[in-house]
């Protein structure tokens, strides 16, 4: 049911429109943002969802000339050039500025929630086919992507090519220099460590780019029989670990910009090289993404030598929690097998393997944003639960 108003007065010599709903609670509106947000045909798109009102037509220190309740559903605002503007209750009460409604908003937008976990890890299973055809499957795929981080589809053809087809069910997926998908196998004169038979350690791909790719897809064709087990970690689960026990290591790997390089030739040639901390915070000093590649860590750094030997003891800590037996979680892929992780959070790893005259591990592998995932997420969750 929409909620309806009792009341809407004007505050602060007009600069505020304060909203008294049925239930008794209150919420207060600042009139720029009023001005700004008109849903009118003259300041807003409604086809393209999209303000037309501009800018530098706006009045920053703008008061509401008169302000009316119609019908308990809706306010109408008069402003000093005699535009008029109609908003809709449920689309204020959306809006509210209040923390709570700010609160679900964001949970709304971008479900923040996350689980974490360590060498517990109880990880989702989905059949392959079951995301492709049915949307509820799809969405929970999804959700549990971004709450959990990781997530395994099994049944899938062991050809090349099925990562495709995931990747048209989300949208598309990202070019990168390496290709659209690529080959992890070992090849002779490798351009990339993990198309080598030697065990990697605990990493995010891509740091090297300023904007990583945020989903990982690794489609298992071919398993060797002995060794190429997989292992991951939670980056953010043992961030907050390392916060805990050493904040100072903390506030140096959120600090200290490290150079990446990524020099060659494949889908094309490219010579990449960026700098990026390895954990990136928010305005909180809470971790939003790991950036942590120790094969792709120039040999330049461009700090200050005294800053060196802290800044290794602190990545030695990190390093170590991320390879502690209580933080770990190992599994094999096994033929069929499709694994998709948050590259932001989750740090990916591999255990070596016999080398061998014939192809005995071949994983197909391939990236996606998280923007274009989520908007399949937002979507899908139109779809499956009918919402607006």
């Amino acid at each position: 049911m929409s909620p309806g108003i009792q009341k809407v007065e004007a505050l602060d010599e007009g600069h505020f429109i304060c909203v008294e709903w049925e239930d008794g609670s209150e919420s207060s509106y600042p009139c720029i943002w009023l001005r700004d947000n008109c849903q009118c045909p003259l300041c807003f798109l409604p086809s393209a969802g999209v303000r037309r009102l501009l800018f530098e037509d706006l009045d920053v220190n703008i008061v509401v000339k008169q302000v009316a309740l119609a019908d308990r559903k809706k306010i109408s605002v008069t402003w000093p050039d005699e535009h008029t503007s109609v908003y809709e209750a449920e689309w204020l009460k959306k809006r509210c500025f209040s923390e709570e409604t700010r609160a679900v908003m964001r949970a709304d937008l971008f479900l923040p929630e996350c689980h974490y976990w360590g060498s517990d890890l109880q990880l989702p299973k989905i059949p392959f086919e079951e995301i492709l055809y049915n949307d509820e499957s799809a969405y929970k795929w999804l959700c549990t992507l971004k709450k959990v981080g990781i997530v395994l589809l099994t049944g899938a053809a062991t050809r090349e090519g099925e990562l495709i087809r995931l990747g048209h069910r989300i949208g598309f997926l990202r070019l990168t220099f390496y290709g659209r998908t690529w080959q992890v196998q070992d090849k002779a004169d490798a351009n990339n460590v993990a198309y080598t038979t030697g065990r990697l350690c605990f990493h995010t791909d891509y740091p090297v780019l300023q904007h990583p790719p945020g989903v990982q897809f690794l489609h298992c064709i071919k398993q060797t029989a002995a060794g190429g087990e997989s292992e991951v970690v939670d980056g953010f689960h043992v961030s907050n670990k390392l916060k805990k026990q050493n904040p100072e290591a903390y506030q140096i790997l959120s600090s200290t910009p490290v150079d990446y390089t990524d020099v060659g030739v494949d889908y094309c040639d490219f010579a990449v090289h960026c700098k990026q901390s390895i954990i990136d915070v928010d305005s909180r000093g809470q971790a939003i993404r790991i950036n942590y590649n120790n094969a792709t860590r120039d040999t330049v750094f461009d700090i200050p030598a005294e800053k060196v030997r802290p800044f290794y003891a602190a990545l030695k800590e990190f390093n170590d929690l991320l390879n502690s037996a209580e933080h770990k979680f190992t599994y094999k892929l096994k033929p069929g097998d499709i694994v998709i992780f948050d590259n932001w959070r989750v740090l990916h790893g591999r255990q070596s393997y016999p080398s061998c005259s014939d192809v005995t591990h071949h994983l197909e592998g391939a990236y996606a944003d998280w923007d274009v995932v989520m908007s399949r997420l937002r979507l899908l969750r139109k779809r499956v639960l009918n919402r607006d």
